[in-house]
């Protein structure tokens, strides 16, 4: 079983400016991508999970509160289950891998803030979306 990971990423800099990259991320498998702007920071986009699809997060602009839960029944998924949390800014290029399998709750801790997400397939290639109230699951 695979667990969610974060791509540790870097930044440089000198007289002529500045470079973020991530040199330990394999791009390979993704087929799209779209970003993600929250209204606001009290909003909490979720939770979305994928059975299948895989997905990559990364902050582009401001900082984001990622939540993931590894689903155990999709039909009828545990109320009590353990929450992951994750932090991404976008002063690196830090990536966080959400294997499938997981679900996904994402708010912004800043203003202004876009979430890049990468996806293993293409639009409509599957269909992959599962969808809980926020409120479902009793540790958020």
């Amino acid at each position: 079983m695979e667990i969610p990971k974060i791509f540790e990423g870097g930044k440089y800099s000198d007289e002529r400016g500045s470079l973020t990259f991530n040199n330990n991320f394999n791009a390979s498998e993704i087929k799209r991508m779209y970003h993600i702007e929250n209204a606001d920071t009290e909003f909490i986009r979720g939770w979305t999970g994928h059975k299948i699809e895989q997905r990559w997060f990364s902050a582009l602009q401001g900082s984001f509160l990622i939540r993931l839960i590894k689903i155990d029944d999709w039909e009828n998924p545990s109320k009590e289950l353990q929450i992951l949390r994750f932090d991404l800014d976008s002063d690196n290029l830090n990536i966080l891998h959400i294997p499938r399998g997981y679900a996904s709750a994402i708010q912004a801790k800043e203003n202004n803030s876009k979430l890049l997400v990468m996806a293993d397939y293409s639009l409509g290639e599957i269909d992959d979306d599962h969808r809980f109230p926020i409120d479902y699951f009793e540790n958020l």
